[in-house]
């Protein structure tokens, strides 16, 4: 299987990356192809569909042992469920699977290049496929949840000041707001002192959380 394309984003480490794709909407990221797939036949169409399935690679995980059971962050890192139960990186073929928003679609230099909102993945991921996403097929109003329905998505009460804020560009700040409220951490730390180091863009967001309130203190 061939990369086809590599994404830029916001995330130049795993740690702050969202936990599934959609949840921070304002995220933006671009979708460049590989010099070999840079035709815009191969997105003729595309347009018409507001959202994509991103099938790509952990890259981080290439070559790492992986185990039949795993501990899900969100169950607080003390549960075991079968690796195919969950959405583990650490995987016997490491591919992941997200959908994201389609904003636009531009020409550069570097050929056409898909803008999208909401992305889960690391800054230059490898993606193998693109394929639109189709509402009368894949959304299933009565899916279950299984464990993710128990384990819930909460969400921080961020405490930003703004002459740290401003330190961002203006175009990132309500993404970094909504990274940061659903929690960076693993589940199974709660240490109101330790001092947390999220890279986003070209900066690096230091936070504490106490109780449910995230609070930035610095801005480098």
């Amino acid at each position: 299987m061939k990369h086809i394309a590599y994404i830029q984003s916001d995330f130049p480490n795993k740690f702050g990356i969202p936990r599934q794709s959609g949840l921070a909407e304002a995220l933006t990221s671009r979708i460049v192809f590989a010099p070999e797939f840079r035709n815009a036949d191969t997105l003729r169409g595309i347009e018409g569909f507001s959202h994509l399935w991103l099938i790509w690679e952990f890259s981080e995980s290439v070559g790492k042992p992986w185990s039949p059971t795993v501990r899900p962050p969100r169950l607080g890192g003390n549960a075991r469920l079968g690796v195919f139960a969950t959405r583990s990186p650490f995987r016997p073929n490491p591919i992941a699977l997200s959908c994201v928003k389609l904003l636009s679609v531009e020409q550069s230099s570097e050929g056409p290049v898909l803008v999208v909102g909401g992305a889960d993945l690391m800054d230059g991921t490898p993606i193998y496929d693109i394929k639109p996403y189709i509402p009368y097929a894949d959304c299933h109003p009565e899916a279950l949840g299984g464990f993710t329905t128990n384990a819930g998505e909460y969400l921080l009460e961020v405490d930003f000041p703004q002459e740290l804020l401003q330190k961002l560009p203006e175009d990132r700040r309500t993404a970094a707001l909504q990274v940061l409220s659903h929690d960076p951490r693993p589940s199974y730390q709660n240490d109101p002192e330790r001092i947390y180091g999220m890279g986003f863009g070209k900066h690096d967001i230091r936070f504490r959380v106490n109780g449910n309130i995230l609070t930035v203190v610095e801005v480098l």
